[in-house]
């Protein structure tokens, strides 16, 4: 690997993920209630969210788009649904415990909402059907930027053996995310589809 090439793309990253944040954080409660509503009609309306039983997304942080609106849908329909939650151990490690109606949530080193770990089951990553990603920029090719910890990278990395490796990734965004093409390194882990407040990007399926 050629270290001032991967430095270039890392500082290259670094600078459209702080102006994105700061586009994305610049919209009003309303803008972001509106964005919600229409990103989930366009998973159901793509028909995105019927194949499998297990489902995981996430609680919206820093301007994301937020799906949680999903959770109770997801288990009316007779599926299960799960949220990211930092293991107690393995700090630089994501696991996904399954969400109920009473589950118990903390708060993480983010400030982010997550169910309590030592209370909740947690599901294998591979046995995911799909799984719904937050990110700060994607492109046409389904590459995806995220906030730089490399939490789903490290969860999904086997899936650089082959694509066809389950859970299906799909990204989530504000069309103001998109981008013609993102700078990549040889560990980024592509997406199999990017839906947004407006269209589906980079299917795969």
């Amino acid at each position: 690997m050629n270290s001032s090439r991967t430095v270039s793309t890392i500082q290259q990253k670094n600078l459209l993920r702080k102006e994105i944040r700061k586009q994305r954080r610049q919209l009003t409660p309303l803008q972001q209630r509106n964005a919600s509503l229409r990103l989930i009609k366009n998973l159901k309306r793509f028909k995105l969210l019927i194949r499998g039983k297990h489902i995981a997304l996430y609680l919206g942080n820093d301007g994301e788009i937020c799906p949680k609106a999903l959770l109770s849908e997801i288990r009316s329909w007779g599926k299960k649904a799960y949220l990211p939650v930092i293991h107690p151990l393995k700090t630089d490690k994501i696991v996904f415990c399954e969400v109920h109606e009473s589950t118990r949530f903390i708060k993480n080193r983010f400030n982010i909402s997550e169910p309590e770990f030592k209370s909740s089951r947690h599901i294998g990553n591979q046995f995911l059907s799909t799984v719904l990603l937050p990110l700060v920029a994607f492109d046409y090719s389904g590459n995806r930027m995220g906030m730089g910890g490399g939490f789903y990278d490290r969860a999904f990395a086997y899936k650089h053996r082959s694509r066809r490796n389950k859970p299906r990734l799909l990204g989530l965004a504000h069309e103001l995310q998109r981008q013609a093409a993102l700078p990549t390194n040889d560990w980024d882990v592509g997406l199999d589809a990017i839906v947004t407040d407006r269209n589906l990007y980079a299917s795969k399926y």
